[in-house]
């Protein structure tokens, strides 16, 4: 079973103040005519301290934005460029969002981790153009779904912290209108993207540009270069091969969850590899590469199996900004990882999912299906015939791994006799793995959920999903750890 976030004390430690005057701006939150709690995350506040605020306490922190003891007197806006859907955008920033306060957690075993507390839908910016920066309830709700599914399925995800209905009636185009406003907090492990490195880059500014490098060095740590990378002592080279491994990481582990986030833009990137930022996500209802969420994807740029190809092009915008700082040879070099390091991730986390041990040589008569194999070539083996049967049972991914976790057999019978000759990690004999399948969040789920909010104000439906999800996680168990972490080689 997995173990709950370590309960810590409450650390703070507003680090980014050192940064303050050149990568964001102090901003106001909106004053809001009313203030409705509707989640707190009860769980990760434990974890930095701060789950023993009241009601009354943790509305008037993260829905007025009263400032936490010791912590940022002001929130903050930050500054970045980005290629938003390859296209150069000089004119982005935080527009509805800002950084509240930043805090040490308690674990998981190193301890000590920087995070931050943002907001999404906190009010306007001097980064707002023309939008309110206002955030609907149901992109809210979405977002508590999102995330919550994420962590039951190993992903390195910011977590929903709370939100807040506000009062306030909004206009969008996609979605009826006028519909209810919420602001979000969202705890995460940082708000360093690649498009505040294009920013400083965009501008030449050199100076701001290595000082960002040896901020993100320091607070996000990592593992060094492999020992023969070229020129591995640089810091702009050691943060890229960081991003690198984060990175390629990160695409395996969406890609395992079935999950499509949909705007995978330079400025949704951040540099600690942790996935956030949700919009128009989806789950894959079947494994299908050309699955979109955003429906203005209509090039299919940011599809379900174009995921990887477009976290290793953020990769190398990053590089782009860092070439005054470094020599191409060795950025290049950084970017020549992700292939293997992407493959890599994905037998070790599509291996976990499965409940079974990786590379394991075939036996017992599955050499008719290429598993006589053994080591990463039954493991690639393996997750090739996986895509077969979900393609040719019409299943999803969702479907597909809770029938054969732990090696159960499922409808096809070749990938069957493949599982035969692998050995399970786990045990699926607990009532949960024995239900007739497992807790979704595919769209048709997420409309329901939303109905009952929006027609009803009925919130049970979202408490049981939550509750459902984490179950889920606690079943699955201990994820993989994600990699260009500091804990990297440490048994």
């Amino acid at each position: 079973m997995r173990p709950e976030p370590k309960a810590s004390p409450y650390r703070p430690d507003p680090r980014i103040a050192q940064i303050a005057g050149w990568i964001g701006d102090p901003v106001p939150p909106a004053p809001f005519p009313r203030h409705e709690l509707r989640f707190r995350n009860d769980r990760w506040a434990a974890a930095v301290g701060l789950d023993g605020l009241d009601d009354a306490q943790w509305i008037a922190h993260f829905g007025r934005f009263e400032p936490l003891e010791g912590n940022l007197e002001r929130p903050l806006a930050l500054r970045y460029h980005g290629h938003q859907f390859r296209n150069y955008n000089p004119d982005i920033g935080d527009g509805r969002g800002f950084l509240f306060a930043q805090m040490r957690d308690g674990g998981p075993p190193e301890g000590g981790r920087l995070l931050d507390l943002g907001t999404k839908g906190s009010g306007q910016t001097p980064w707002s153009r023309d939008g309110d920066g206002r955030l609907t309830l149901k992109g809210a709700v979405r977002e508590i779904l999102a995330t919550e599914m994420l962590e039951a399925l190993g992903v390195d995800t910011s977590k929903t912290f709370s939100v807040i209905e506000t009062g306030e009636e909004l206009w969008r185009g996609d979605e009826p209108s006028p519909t209810r406003s919420a602001v979000l907090v969202r705890l995460s492990h940082g708000h360093i993207r690649i498009g505040s490195f294009q920013r400083l880059y965009a501008l030449g500014d050199h100076e701001h540009l290595a000082a960002l490098v040896d901020y993100g060095l320091a607070t996000y740590p990592g593992p060094l270069p492999p020992a023969d990378a070229p020129d591995r002592e640089n810091p702009a080279v050691v943060l890229l091969h960081q991003v690198v491994e984060r990175l390629a990481d990160l695409a395996a582990a969406w890609m395992v969850a079935g999950f499509v986030h949909g705007v995978l833009n330079t400025d949704n990137m951040n540099i600690s590899g942790e996935s956030f930022d949700y919009g128009p996500w989806r789950w894959a209802p079947a494994w299908d590469p050309k699955f979109t969420a955003a429906y203005f994807d209509r090039t299919g740029l940011y599809a379900f199996g174009r995921q990887p190809e477009a976290l290793l092009w953020n990769c190398g915008q990053l590089a782009v900004a860092l070439r005054p700082l470094a020599e191409t040879e060795p950025l290049v070099a950084a970017l020549d990882r992700f292939g293997a390091l992407y493959q890599a991730a994905m037998t070790r986390r599509f291996c976990w999912r499965l409940g079974i041990v990786p590379g394991v040589a075939g036996s017992e008569g599955a050499a008719a299906n290429g598993a006589d194999i053994g080591g990463a070539e039954a493991d690639v083996a393996l997750i090739q015939a996986a895509e077969q049967v979900m393609n040719g049972k019409g299943l999803s991914p969702d479907q597909f791994f809770f029938a054969h976790r732990a090696g159960r057999p499922g409808p096809d019978e070749d990938f069957n006799a493949m599982l035969r000759s692998r050995e399970a990690a786990c045990s699926a004999d607990a009532p949960f793995w024995q239900q007739a399948g497992p807790p979704h969040v595919l769209i048709e789920e997420v409309e329901r959920i939303w109905a009952r909010i929006d027609e009803a104000d009925d919130w049970s439906a979202l408490e049981e999903k939550v509750a459902d999800l984490r179950e889920l996680g606690a079943h699955l168990g201990e994820a993989p750890r994600p990699a260009g972490q500091p804990w990297q080689g440490v048994d």
